[in-house]
């Protein structure tokens, strides 16, 4: 990464995921940082989103390495389990779904905003992005189903953009944003990739959000971008 200031700190949480350890190895590899962090349920200190308190204890360890944070890369999301599938219609929307999706997918990205935005280094460029979903822009929306995946990404994008305008007041360099990363062969989407989707895998999706994240500069701040960088609708 050429236009971040080298020496500082990357953190990745959702590190144990597909594109999450993908991140990880490739910032490692970049060069560009000192030390590059990786936090999930199973790391020490862990993070588990449903636990303010493990993010909290997080943040703390962060700040204590006494580094300038350059980049806050959050890979977390969920999009079905072992009780929950995307609904398909109306009738199989539940509220212990919903609440799920939500606590995960947009409560979980901002109590990281909540915690680590303050972190982020207050002179030159410094990113925190959160893995969204096309699929969460309404205007976008064409097809209908996966009701509480599509609402709670579009919480999250709100979320994104509210704390940006925030941040903005307090570090101008700084940049939070919502980022799609396209289909990549992870668990969470492998078994909704359609034929002839263009599925990628984990260490090139993660190539691609690295140089869409070199690129970016303050007027991008508040934004939500594709893979290749490009806006998406709201």
């Amino acid at each position: 990464m050429q236009n971040l200031k080298s020496g500082g700190l990357a953190v990745v949480i959702g590190s144990t995921g597909g594109i999450g350890a993908a991140m990880v190895d490739t910032l490692s590899q970049s060069g560009t940082f000192a030390e590059v962090v990786g936090y999930s349920r199973g790391t020490e200190p862990g993070i588990d989103l449903l636990d303010e308190q493990t993010i909290i204890a997080a943040a703390k360890a962060i700040k204590a390495k006494e580094l300038d944070l350059r980049l806050v890369f959050d890979a977390t999301g969920f999009l079905h389990g072992s009780s929950f599938a995307p609904e398909k219609s109306l009738s199989a929307i539940s509220p212990e779904h919903m609440a799920h999706s939500f606590a995960v997918n947009a409560m979980g990205p901002a109590l990281l905003m909540k915690h680590f935005l303050p972190l982020l280094a207050r002179d030159g460029k410094a990113v925190f992005a959160t893995l969204s979903a096309k699929v969460g822009s309404i205007s976008d929306n064409a097809l209908g189903g996966w009701y509480s995946y599509r609402a709670s990404k579009a919480a999250l994008n709100q979320l994104v953009h509210t704390a940006a305008i925030e941040l903005a007041r307090r570090k101008p360099e700084a940049i939070c944003l919502a980022l799609h990363p396209g289909t990549v062969d992870t668990g969470l989407s492998s078994d909704f990739a359609k034929a002839g989707l263009n599925v990628r895998q984990p260490a090139q999706a993660a190539t691609l959000l690295i140089e869409v994240l070199d690129g970016l500069t303050p007027a991008q701040n508040g934004g939500f971008l594709d893979y290749n960088g490009n806006p998406l609708p709201w």
